[in-house]
């Protein structure tokens, strides 16, 4: 793949995309230097209201998500898409940016001291940091839109952190990293999530206030978990070999229904990864109110949904 460094559009101010044809510019973002905000806002307590010894019913365990849920309701815009392994993109974090996505995945390892993005051990390279590839763009983004990931101030962005091994040591690097970008704890459009390998749910609540964890779907999590828990995740193939070309089968979509139903009751939203990437997989998977669409083909999926 060929590598772009993405400290060159933060400080070029030039964000593209590429398109078949060639590349064209989504936009001038401006990198003089916009004043840090006087004070950022003191951290939310998720957990101020929550007995954690108590048993709740579903409908009022609170979760940490506090977007939007899928329930049929609503259209689906590019809010509901998430770029799987992002940075295999032929330009990370801004083609998925530009298209404002609901949800960017990158993959991190820490190797010496760094924390370094890709898939495999044979892909990472010392030059691939999380802090060149996505987190110095989202703080050049978020200074040039007034302390919002976008230009429309409604628009919510996850960041999906998919660890790639030790869960404690490289989550405190990442927490370690994010300190010293404040206004990235700090913004309440912003959310990074923790996938992967993640430590016992148990100790979720040991966090700081700014990270939130990817639960199972197929898991049941203690109140006090799902205070920390800002989406509902699963291997589409645990529940089917489905390819995404005929008409999921009635027992099975009847049992991702009911899966899908049971996260929404806890106001989580839903992903299935390892699902077909089509757009036929994708309109049966909006018939089941998933909220989120997993994808690597970006400007496709937004395509697609802008002429839905």
């Amino acid at each position: 793949m060929k590598k772009w460094s993405v400290l060159l559009f933060a400080t070029t101010c030039l964000s593209l995309t590429v398109r078949s044809a060639g590349f064209y510019p989504i936009g001038r973002i401006r990198s003089a230097a916009i004043a840090e905000r006087s004070a950022a806002p003191a951290p939310v307590n998720r957990l101020a209201h929550v007995n954690v010894n108590s048993t709740m019913p579903a409908d009022s365990i609170p979760s940490g998500f506090t977007g939007r849920l899928m329930t049929g309701k609503m259209h689906y815009t590019a809010a509901n898409t998430h770029s799987h392994n992002d940075y295999e993109q032929p330009v990370p974090f801004w083609m998925a940016w530009q298209e404002q996505f609901g949800s960017i995945e990158a993959d991190i390892w820490l190797v010496n001291g760094q924390v370094l993005v890709g898939h495999s051990r044979e892909e990472i390279k010392n030059e691939r940091t999380l802090e060149e590839y996505y987190v110095k763009p989202l703080l050049t983004c978020i200074r040039e839109n007034n302390g919002h990931p976008y230009a429309d101030t409604t628009r919510l962005l996850q960041i999906l952190i998919d660890v790639k091994m030790d869960s404690v040591n490289t989550l405190n690097a990442l927490i370690a990293l994010l300190d010293r970008y404040p206004e990235l704890e700090h913004t309440p459009q912003l959310t990074w999530v923790i996938s992967g390998n993640r430590p016992a749910p148990d100790t979720y609540t040991s966090y700081p206030p700014f990270i939130l964890f990817d639960g199972v779907l197929r898991r049941q999590y203690t109140a006090a978990e799902y205070s920390k828990i800002s989406m509902l995740s699963d291997d589409l193939q645990y529940y089917t070999r489905w390819d995404g070309t005929a008409v999921l089968p009635a027992p099975t979509r009847k049992t991702i229904q009911e899966a899908v139903d049971r996260a929404h009751s806890l106001h989580l939203p839903v992903r299935f990864w390892d699902a077909p990437d089509t757009p036929e997989a994708w309109r049966q998977l909006m018939d089941l109110h998933v909220d989120y669409l997993n994808t690597d083909h970006i400007r496709e999926l937004a395509t697609w949904l802008k002429d839905q």
